[in-house]
């Protein structure tokens, strides 16, 4: 198994669903000292109302994150880079190519369509796939 990361940087297009789900959930999931962000490379200006709500289910208050550019993040402290879109991952800024990448190629939830509880249904779909591949990243399944 490769050494844990200090700083890992979750990365998407619009950092409103997916990369923010995942930041609540390595947080969470991280050995203490670990530094988390999410960023995207085209920020949606907004956190989804869908992602908040299916991270509370499971006790994860995501409600006061924002949605930021990667250029907000320390990325000198980042020695992994997770993309979770297929967006990020072919426009992941040059900068960043010195560190370790890993790419989670999970669908978008917010292009989801149906009733509301089949949306939710999608969110949370993708929170616990999120949370399982997480729990591999880190080593504790």
């Amino acid at each position: 198994m490769e050494s844990q990361p200090s700083g890992i940087l979750i990365l998407c297009t619009g950092n409103s669903c997916r990369s923010q789900m995942a930041e609540g959930i390595i947080r969470h999931l991280a050995p203490t000292g670990t530094q988390v962000f999410s960023a995207g490379v085209e920020p949606a200006g907004y956190v989804h109302e869908f992602a908040i709500k299916v991270m509370k289910e499971i006790g994860r208050d995501i409600s006061s994150h924002r949605s930021k550019n990667v250029s907000e993040v320390p990325t000198k402290c980042v020695d992994l880079v997770l993309t979770v879109c297929g967006h990020a991952e072919e426009t992941c800024p040059a900068y960043l190519d010195e560190v370790r990448r890993v790419h989670w190629p999970l669908s978008d939830p917010a292009k989801a369509e149906g009733t509301e509880e089949e949306i939710m249904d999608v969110f949370r779909n993708t929170r616990n796939d999120i949370e399982k591949r997480s729990k591999h990243l880190l080593g504790i399944e």
